[in-house]
């Protein structure tokens, strides 16, 4: 048998980091013994395990390590980071690195250097004492790459200590028979408070926030500062610009719920009024768009982010039809994302949760209980998933917003009326003893 040592430091505990690492030694054909194990006693206090992991063969005890690090186990030999040149643009060198968007950290000669930005599925290329997570199309012949696993050390997402975080106590388990009236109020009073410290909030949405009649709720929310960018496809903008222009989505009337005669023209018209108008931001100013979801968007600065697909119609001025372009967008306007709210759009959801830093919280409303699964299954202690429609969802989410503005504006009233009666009080006592 073949054997190393590894250690685990932190929340392995409660966090169920420690079981997952046995469990992953066992399922491999792995076996293990326990050296040393520390619990903390407080609910702040970190724990510690030392353990003996013993393989049939080298290469298999290599691919278990490999394992065993993306839970954060690290080898009680500290080893450098293993570099070999990328061969040619595009193409990395063999046994090159895969990312998690798992913090991550590799050793150069003794510093260790942390891995940006934080995502998954890319290499790691280290340029002097700097290493940046690099897909193909960002990688150049001769680029110092990270190969193996040796030096990279992993430090994964953690539970919250805190029990009125609402990503921590909420179970993730996905239902449709889940009540959601509390949840949604509580994320209402997250989002406010997320605005307040400066936070970006991203919406990614789907056509179905146009079809559900939700787009009204997504309009409040942006006018009221609660969205900082938007990412959606051809579909979203087109529904929301053809239910401005004709009360129709997709040819139904939305006040009757019924199709409208020659209704499947709508799209089509609305298409061909953006791209006569130069886009939707020039519809805008010259008055042509006055109200909907885009409207919204152009009139409070919102980061707008289309991207195109082979089933697009038109498609509407400002939509990238590159996929590897949308996706350099894409990647470069989450560097600074606080919480992304997902909302019935299965496909681009997945794409952006790709993206995404395991340090990211995400809410997944939709009414497929497999799309809402599929996405928050990876981000177990920074997800929520609710399975619903869209337009209920948003209604009571705004309603959730107004409470809790409501609640803060009182609470604020009351400090500032306490200061007020604290700062009279001390003035008539400054009077007093001035005679």
């Amino acid at each position: 048998m073949f054997s190393e040592t590894v250690e685990l430091r932190g929340h392995i505990i409660d966090s169920l980091i420690l079981p997952k690492v046995l469990d992953t030694i066992l399922t491999s054909g792995g076996s293990f013994k326990i050296g040393e194990v520390k619990i903390g006693q407080n609910r702040a206090d970190q724990s510690y395990a030392r353990v003996e992991v013993s393989a049939p063969s080298g290469e298999a005890l290599d691919d278990l390590l490999l394992r065993l690090r993306q839970h954060g186990a690290e080898a009680l030999e500290k080893k450098e980071a293993q570099l070999a040149p990328a061969p040619a643009d595009g193409v990395f060198p063999p046994e090159f690195y895969v990312t998690t968007n798992q913090q991550t950290f590799v050793r150069l000669g003794k510093d260790e250097v942390e891995v940006r930005p934080a995502i998954m599925d890319s290499g790691i290329a280290i340029d002097g004492n700097t290493a940046r997570a690099v897909r193909f199309y960002d990688v150049r012949k001769g680029d110092q790459i990270v190969v193996g696993h040796n030096g990279v050390r992993v430090v994964p997402l953690q539970r919250s200590t805190s029990r009125t975080d609402i990503f921590h106590f909420i179970n993730t388990s996905v239902s449709a028979e889940r009540p959601k009236i509390a949840v949604i109020r509580e994320l209402g009073a997250e989002l406010v408070r997320i605005r307040n410290e400066g936070g970006n909030i991203l919406v990614v949405g789907g056509p179905a926030i146009v079809h559900t009649g939700a787009a009204e709720q997504l309009e409040q929310l942006i006018t009221r500062g609660f969205v900082q960018r938007l990412f959606a496809g051809n579909g979203l903008a087109v529904y929301d610009i053809e239910s401005v222009f004709f009360g129709t989505s997709l040819g139904m009337d939305l006040e009757r719920s019924a199709l409208s005669d020659r209704g499947h023209e709508n799209h089509m018209r609305a298409i061909n009024t953006i791209r006569e108008a130069g886009g939707i931001t020039q519809a805008v100013e010259k008055k042509v768009l006055t109200r909907g979801i885009m409207h919204a968007c152009v009139q409070h600065g919102v980061d707008i982010v289309l991207s195109g697909s082979i089933r697009d119609d038109g498609p509407i001025p400002g939509v990238t039809t590159d996929a590897v372009e949308a996706q350099k967008i894409m990647r470069d306007k989450l560097q600074d994302v606080s919480i992304v709210l997902m909302m019935g759009s299965m496909l681009h959801s997945i794409a952006v949760s790709n993206m995404l830093s395991a340090a990211v919280k995400i809410v997944v409303v939709d009414i497929d209980p497999a799309a809402v699964s599929k996405i928050t299954s990876q981000q177990s202690f920074q997800s929520i998933g609710l399975v619903t429609d869209v337009e209920p969802f948003l209604r009571e989410l705004v309603a959730g917003i107004t409470a809790a503005e409501t609640k803060q504006e009182a609470s604020d009233s009351s400090t500032a009326v306490g200061m007020t009666e604290t700062a009279g009080v001390k003035q008539m006592s400054d009077g007093a003893a001035a005679k």
